[in-house]
């Protein structure tokens, strides 16, 4: 099982996802590779400073993350395609109309959306570190029933 979680820049939103979903797929031994992408990623960059930061309060080290563009990733090869926002889904689709039945926003996957509208996690790129915390929190929900939905599908 390969999934991947998509932003823009694959230094913050989709950077803390794939820290996150990792730890917590080791933790309960599960057979999923995880990575990430961004949409206008700049190759090699690494995750923002308060995107590593926040991630030490969850015990997940995020230091050596390196930004992949989209278009550098094996986006081809996903059987899940998580994206922080329904602008992120369409430039996925739009880019893959043939993986178009595998992408999804994290909060519709889950059904932690309040309404169609409410799709996105937004960018805390500029913001101070309790907005990284803010967007963290809401992560990290949206990756604990990620995980816990596709074991249940698995059987694990």
């Amino acid at each position: 099982m390969n999934i991947m979680f998509v932003c823009t820049g694959n230094t913050c939103r989709s950077a803390m996802a794939e820290g996150l979903a990792k730890k917590e797929i080791k933790d309960k031994n599960l057979d999923i590779n995880v990575s990430s992408s961004g949409i206008f990623a700049m190759k090699g960059e690494h995750a923002s400073f308060n995107s590593v930061a926040i991630m030490k309060e969850y015990d997940v080290d995020i230091v050596t993350h390196t930004a992949t563009p989209i278009e550098e990733s094996n986006i081809e090869q996903m059987d899940y395609i998580f994206c922080a926002t329904k602008g992120h889904k369409n430039q996925v689709i739009v880019r893959y109309p043939n993986l178009k039945d595998k992408v999804y926003t994290m909060k519709e996957y889950t059904g932690l959306n309040k309404d169609e509208e409410d799709t996105d996690i937004s960018d805390p790129w500029g913001f101070d570190i309790n907005t990284f915390r803010m967007c963290a929190a809401e992560i990290s929900l949206c990756v604990d029933k990620i995980i816990e939905k596709i074991a249940n599908e698995r059987g694990e």
